[in-house]
């Protein structure tokens, strides 16, 4: 266990924010966590889950504690046409995801290269490609934090829908998730039409790809439109794709017969946010010290130095001028504190 004072969370956020929390603890095991949230006091509240901070804009230094799960490991217990696979929440995504297709075991693949953690894939429910990872999901394991008890959700019990669980409504900071376990079939079915899959296994002469193929091809896509960390600071995709129902979508495809969609069902529509941004012409463009990536109008970033206050001007900018344009409410996907 880990357990600091007044600590520098530079390190735990992909924006490159420099602010500090009043705590900052780490555990490395479920019993460690129980042991943690025995001892809360009044002052470490409201807790602050933090995974990877590959999905956080931090405006100000943080005045209670900071929880981060050290938990790793695997266990892998084999079912009728596949395996149950269980990854420790503080595992890295991308090397599970590595691990999956170095095994042939099917269905995240196309989530490649998405950053932060797997406590956060449940929490957060995330996606990329026409999959989410509530279509692998099998059950969750975490503590309550108000009694310290062991609970197990299973995957219907989290109510999952695009970007959202119950842990991110009702259940909100009333969880700390230690364990997930993911369904992985034996059976390949890739998912090839969504985004931009199709023509980037043209470009590379494939037709029919295999699973590393598919892996590499989307990590290809992804590291061709989204920046370095390192280089310049951002949370991947900032806003969430806003889905309309059909009169609007008609009403806008009337107008801009080019607008690209996704059909969610009969009644409603995706409409990708990164191309409502472009529309409003904020692609490259900067406020301040934050900016939207020049290949990629979905990602806010971080120009050098920018606080979390500038970027957070930036997107409700963005925010207004797409609103007025399109009539539209984007979200941002990304936590703000």
């Amino acid at each position: 266990m880990k357990d600091y004072r007044d600590y520098s969370l530079l390190r735990h956020n992909t924006f490159g924010i420099d602010a500090k929390c009043r705590r900052f603890v780490e555990f490395e095991s479920v019993g460690e966590l129980k042991q943690i949230v025995s001892s809360l006091e009044e002052k470490d509240y409201p807790l602050l889950l933090l995974g990877g901070g590959s999905n956080l804009l931090l405006t100000k230094n943080y005045p209670a504690t900071v929880l981060h799960s050290a938990i790793r490991g695997f266990e892998v217990t084999p079912v009728d046409n596949g395996v149950l696979l269980r990854c420790g929440s503080g595992e890295i995504w991308d090397e599970v995801v590595e691990l999956c297709v170095k095994k042939h075991w099917y269905g995240s693949e196309n989530l490649s290269l998405i950053p932060g953690e797997v406590g956060a894939s449940a929490i957060q429910n995330i996606g990329a490609y026409g999959v989410e990872a509530k279509d692998i999901i099998y059950k969750v394991e975490a503590v309550e934090i108000e009694t310290g008890k062991e609970r197990i959700f299973m995957n219907a019990e989290c109510e999952y829908a695009y970007r959202q669980s119950r842990f991110k409504k009702d259940w909100k900071d009333k969880f700390v998730v230690t364990y997930v376990t993911f369904r992985l079939s034996d059976t390949f079915c890739p998912a090839l039409d969504y985004g931009n899959i199709r023509a980037e296994l043209a470009r590379k002469g494939i037709e029919h790809p295999n699973v590393e193929q598919l892996r590499q091809c989307v990590i290809d896509i992804r590291n061709a439109k989204l920046p370095d960390p390192d280089v310049e600071g951002n949370a991947g995709s900032f806003f969430m794709n806003p889905i309309v129902g059909k009169a609007k979508y008609e009403e806008l495809a009337g107008i801009y017969p080019n607008m690209p969609h996704y059909t969610i069902d009969d009644r409603h529509e995706k409409i990708p946010a990164g191309w409502l941004i472009d529309q409003c012409g904020w692609k490259g463009k900067n406020l301040g010290r934050a900016g939207v990536h020049s290949k990629q109008a979905l990602v806010l970033v971080n120009r050098g130095g920018a606080t979390g206050e500038e970027v957070v001007r930036l997107c409700e900018a963005i925010r207004q001028d797409v609103k007025n344009k399109f009539g539209i409410e984007i979200l941002p996907e990304v936590n703000i504190k």
